[in-house]
């Protein structure tokens, strides 16, 4: 496929900071007070390589507040380059958000803010529910049930800015995405190998078009990946390389395309590995994002996705 083909897409998750004010264990990019960091220059280059048509766009971490002035610069980039036309979201734990800083980021483009700490793992657990939500009702915000990270329908829609709360639970993220990071060593991952979080929103599927669900590719600080946790290796670095010939790269890889069908059981069989065989695999290591590992690890050259 040629780059052009992919200029026009519609869903990025960008990690652009892993630096936090919490350390929560079950963190899968290990983000923290001592997390790993970009500089404002490299932010500003990844901007430029993002396509030229972008329907939506997640900041996350880390924790994003934590960066405010980098995140600052983020947004007056992405305003400068698709003028209002992305849906612009904030993932943030909700810790460092006040009425001043909620001001700045709808002044500054954010359409969306999810508080995504609902859960047992961050430090206040929950406990600023009440409050957070009396603030963006003040600012007449949405809090409708829509799922704007999940369906395509509600997330293109430009309607008034919304929020939302959610958090990890051990059916979904600790299932499959985050065994990553702090959750393995922590032992609060689940051995699931029948979890195929490659074949949703957020894993893999999809990510090259053609599927019922949304494109949506990962960017861990630079990384250019096709599912939230992150191959291996990645496909690309979003500071040098411009996301749409990376992505036109990997439309030419038949291991993508599997990955892009969402089974990534099916990785090994133009190298004569069966389904069958990556299952017991999967089985052993408990864990189909172990198993796409320890692939790419011992099977995968990723030189022809070089430019």
């Amino acid at each position: 496929m040629p780059a052009s083909d992919f200029e026009h897409y519609e869903s990025i998750y960008w990690v652009f900071t892993q630096l936090c004010n919490d350390e929560c264990a079950h963190c899968y990019n290990n983000s923290g007070p001592r997390g790993e960091r970009i500089s404002t220059e490299d932010c500003l280059a990844i901007v430029a390589n993002l396509p030229a048509q972008l329907d939506r766009l997640i900041l996350s971490g880390g924790e994003p507040l934590t960066e405010r002035t980098k995140l600052y610069a983020i947004l007056g980039a992405l305003r400068a380059k698709y003028e209002g036309r992305t849906q612009v979201m904030l993932q943030t734990n909700g810790d460092l958000l006040t009425g001043e800083i909620l001001d700045e980021l709808i002044a500054r483009g954010v359409t969306r803010i999810d508080i995504a700490s609902m859960d047992r793992f961050h430090k206040h657990q929950g406990e600023r529910r009440a409050a957070l939500e009396a603030l963006f009702d003040s600012r007449g915000m949405s809090g409708d049930n829509t799922q704007p990270l999940i369906e395509k329908d509600t997330y293109l829609k430009q309607e008034a800015v919304s929020y939302g709360f959610w958090g990890a639970n051990e059916e979904m993220w600790l299932g499959g995405n985050w065994a990553r990071g702090r959750a393995i060593p922590n032992k609060i991952w689940l051995r699931n190998p029948e979890h195929n979080f490659c074949a949703i929103l957020s894993g893999a599927r999809g990510f090259l078009g053609g599927t019922e669900l949304p494109q949506e590719l990962s960017i861990q600080l630079w990384k250019i990946n096709p599912c939230c946790p992150g191959t291996k290796y990645p496909m690309g670095d979003a500071r040098i390389d411009r996301v749409s010939e990376v992505l036109a790269r990997a439309a030419e890889s038949p291991y993508f395309r599997m990955l892009n069908e969402g089974n990534p059981w099916k990785l090994g069989e133009p190298l004569g590995i069966n389904e069958t065989e990556a299952k017991a695999r999967t089985a052993e290591l408990g864990n189909v994002c172990l198993w796409c590992d320890e692939f790419f690890d011992k099977h995968l050259s990723l030189q022809p996705l070089k430019a």
